[in-house]
């Protein structure tokens, strides 16, 4: 019997690295998102949602049920991404290759079945193919993301081995133990939750109580984020972009203030004032990229609710 959908343990991989926020959110690169990733770059997400009557993804604002979230799940890898990898793939495929591949290429979107790891997989290389996807394709916005790099070895290792390693993955609860080994993603939270000024204690891999606490204090300071303590996507993806505003801000501003100071000096002009100028300039661009962390910011302060 030749294998043309994903599995209930494929759902629920995806599942772990997906989550399921019901309020939409901006992912690390600013693209708005809800559910178990659905973000209006898909043509089959955009119809599931107008089904529903949601024709724009508005973060903090667009809300769907779980049971929604399930249907456009379900729709989604029926209509787009399941066919994808029939049509691109070996028909000996088994079912956990099959449910590897579908978890791969609705986080890289389907043209990744025409990638070199797909091309390893139609030539019978099942061993090169899973090095080849365990090893690559694991950045976003040109940063190389821990939970990326783990989402692709576990994917190779399920089309490997069969291995459904990750359920659940995507969300970070509390626990009174720590892990055998650091989680790099809650390292990185707890990295971030530092230098904006929340302690989650050592930065040492561990969900503990001080780096819930910590998380915790951070989404009460972001409105649209649910205060419950659990790092999942949503609450990671608002961590790394406002560490994003903050790398942007020094590198923008200090590179175009230099830069242009130099080029003022040399055409005998005040470069002091230029340089200030192009600061400013480089500032408020940043801010206009990141006015809705801004605006969230500013209402906070105020006591008020965040509108996004």
């Amino acid at each position: 019997m030749t294998i043309t959908t994903t599995s209930p343990r494929g759902l629920a991989f995806m599942r772990g690295h997906e989550g399921n926020p019901l309020t939409c959110y901006l992912d690390p690169v600013g693209v708005a998102t809800i559910g178990t990733g659905f973000t209006m770059r898909s043509a089959s997400v955009r119809k599931a949602l107008a089904a529903l009557g949601i024709t724009k993804l508005v973060p903090g604002k667009t809300k769907i049920t779980a049971a929604q979230s399930d249907a456009i799940f379900a729709a989604v890898l029926a209509e787009e991404f399941e066919p994808a990898v029939v049509a691109s793939s070996p028909k000996s495929r088994t079912q956990h290759q099959m449910d590897a591949a579908v978890s791969a290429i609705y986080n890289l979107g389907t043209g990744a079945m025409q990638w070199a790891w797909a091309d390893l997989w139609r030539a019978g290389d099942i061993k090169g193919a899973a090095a080849y996807l365990g090893n690559h394709y694991n950045t976003a916005g040109g940063k190389r993301l821990p939970g990326l790099v783990r989402r692709r070895k576990e994917e190779a290792d399920l089309f490997l081995s069969g291995r459904y390693a990750s359920v659940g993955g995507a969300v970070k609860e509390a626990t009174d133990k720590p892990p055998r080994k650091p989680d790099a993603v809650v390292k990185e939270a707890q990295e971030i939750l530092t230098s904006k000024g929340f302690n989650p204690g050592a930065i040492d891999g561990w969900m503990g109580e001080k780096t819930r606490d910590a998380i915790i204090a951070y989404q009460k300071a972001h409105p649209h984020l649910e205060a419950d303590g659990i790092l999942g996507p949503a609450t990671l993806s608002q961590l790394r972009r406002d560490a994003k505003a903050l790398r942007d801000a020094a590198t923008k501003g200090a590179g175009s203030a230099v830069g242009s100071g130099a080029l003022a000096f040399a055409a005998g002009l005040p470069w002091g004032w230029i340089a200030l100028g192009a600061l400013a300039l480089a500032l408020g661009y940043v801010a206009y990229r990141n006015r809705d962390l801004i605006q969230r910011r500013w209402n906070t302060w105020r006591g008020k609710e965040a509108a996004v």
